[in-house]
């Protein structure tokens, strides 16, 4: 859906504090490719599907340490809500605004 397609400019409000994170969307049918791309490092996203105006994603984090991250976006015009599963360390909100 080209609706939830370009940057968004992320908060992740993490166990470490907030992280800022420039998020990149591409969408090709029911899937999409990209990254989120921080101060620690640039992500791939892993598995990424689109479901309307909501997206599901993994990403594997190295960084400060080796752990799969699951992950949500709904996206409502220019604004991203959602969530950063970490294992046993919970989910961490994440809010964002598309880049102009």
């Amino acid at each position: 859906m080209a609706g939830v397609d370009g940057e968004w400019d992320c908060i992740t409000k993490s166990p470490l504090g907030e992280q800022k994170s420039v998020l990149t969307v591409k969408t090709d049918g029911s899937s999409w490719t990209g990254s989120n791309a921080g101060p620690l490092g640039s992500l791939d996203v892993i598995d990424g599907k689109v479901d309307g105006n909501t997206l599901t994603w993994k990403m594997d984090m190295k960084v400060p340490m080796p752990l799969t991250l699951d992950c949500t976006a709904t996206i409502d015009g220019d604004t991203l809500t959602g969530g950063i599963t970490a294992g046993a360390f919970g989910t961490s909100p994440m809010t964002g605004t598309r880049r102009s």
